[in-house]
């Protein structure tokens, strides 16, 4: 089972990310995790436990004022690549290497720009066009949904 620390770390993990709902089961202990529009993260523990209601962190932005997130700007020259499935976003393959890339880079369509860990796999994202990055949309560590896009490639 996880410890309270962990349960800490996912609780701020699905704060920050557009996840509604979380479940994650082991030994038969389930446990749950789901946004409410209060700005909590209910956690629902199955077994000897009863549901604990928990405040979910605040995440400060840049500016006052400022959304946490902006929408990724835009463009029709624009190719954006998007995460093929849910997990958490690697700029590199190992903690003391060096990004895949960062904007400025060149690309090529099997030029692996990112790592997308689902389920303790670790799944090479290529960039799918050649071109040149111009804006990198997640940080390393992150949780990314389906669909979501972690690049912004100027096409050629």
């Amino acid at each position: 089972m996880l410890n309270l620390k962990e349960i800490h770390e996912l609780i701020k993990r699905i704060d920050e990310s557009s996840i509604d709902e979380f479940t994650y089961e082991n030994e038969g202990v389930t446990l749950k995790l789901k946004k409410h529009e209060a700005g909590t993260v209910q956690v629902m523990q199955q077994a000897p436990a009863a549901p604990v209601q928990a405040p979910a962190p605040q995440v400060a932005s840049p500016e006052a004022g400022a959304p946490a997130q902006e929408a990724p700007k835009h463009d029709e020259n624009l190719h954006q690549i998007k995460s093929p499935m849910v997990g958490t976003f690697y700029s590199s393959s190992s903690p003391e290497a060096g990004a895949y890339v960062s904007a400025g880079s060149k690309v090529s369509e099997n030029t692996v720009v990112c790592i997308v860990e689902a389920m303790k796999l670790f799944n090479e994202i290529e960039a799918e066009v050649k071109g040149e990055i111009v804006e990198v949309l997640a940080e390393n560590g992150q949780l990314v949904e389906y669909g979501q896009p972690l690049f912004l490639v100027r096409a050629e």
